[in-house]
């Protein structure tokens, strides 16, 4: 029979340290996130999940919120490049398609998990704020901007609320609707019907051609995403 390994002839068990150890903590709080949603994460489930202790992630990620704000942002990175077709209308579908797939993949369940997670919790609610600000609102800046430099965008509509109307009024679409995913004459009527005309200044001056009825409806849609900006992101 053979003999058994002394204790000190055992292989040693590899500790993982830094990014490795970091990986391995946030696929584990993707998972249970997946699995039980924001409400039910603890971190001694992703400890034990991850095969590590509560102390190393604390001394990582100082709360459950900033972990599982730290998971989504690990599903929801490699970025896809900015689309560039030429025009304002098509740039801004575009955006408004990926993150129409978005909403009804694991990176939208995760989502929705946190954002569900907000009315109690302040802390994530400022952390899903300060992250709407910096990130969404930077890839709807840079179309605009492209849109302004060719002239199809007046340069006033460079400005955070005016840039996200169309996201914002999408993420309106799944509250109000109750619907995993928007039917895409949904988005072009929010390109068509009220963001293009948004930021090319349209119904907002005096000798505009543009209907009395229109002018309306897109000054409401305006200022309905404007009021729910912080709601839905």
């Amino acid at each position: 029979m053979a003999k058994a390994l002394h204790p000190r002839h055992r292989p040693a068990r590899r500790r993982r340290r830094g990014a490795a150890l970091e990986q391995a903590v946030l696929r584990a709080a993707i998972d249970e996130l997946l699995d039980v949603g924001y409400a039910r994460l603890t971190m001694d489930r992703v400890a034990e999940r991850a095969g590590t202790n509560k102390n190393a992630i604390y001394r990582r990620w100082p709360s459950r919120a900033a972990l599982a704000v730290a998971a989504y942002r690990q599903m929801a990175g490699g970025d896809q490049p900015l689309p560039d077709t030429g025009t304002l209308r098509d740039d801004a579908l575009e955006l408004l398609r990926r993150g129409n797939r978005a909403w009804s993949s694991p990176v939208g369940t995760v989502q929705r998990s946190l954002l569900a997670g907000v009315a109690n919790d302040p802390e994530l609610l400022a952390m899903i704020q300060e992250r709407a600000n910096d990130a969404g609102a930077a890839l709807w800046l840079t179309v605009l901007g492209r849109a302004v430099a060719r002239g199809e965008a007046r340069p006033e509509a460079l400005h955070p609320r005016v840039a996200t109307v169309a996201v914002v009024l999408l993420r309106n679409e799944y509250v109000t609707r109750g619907i995993p995913i928007a039917p895409d004459h949904a988005l072009v009527e929010i390109v068509d019907e009220v963001y293009v005309p948004l930021v090319r200044g349209r119904g907002v001056g005096p000798g505009s051609n543009v209907p009395s009825t229109t002018e309306k409806r897109v000054r409401r849609a305006a200022e309905r995403a404007h009021r729910d900006g912080t709601r839905a992101d």
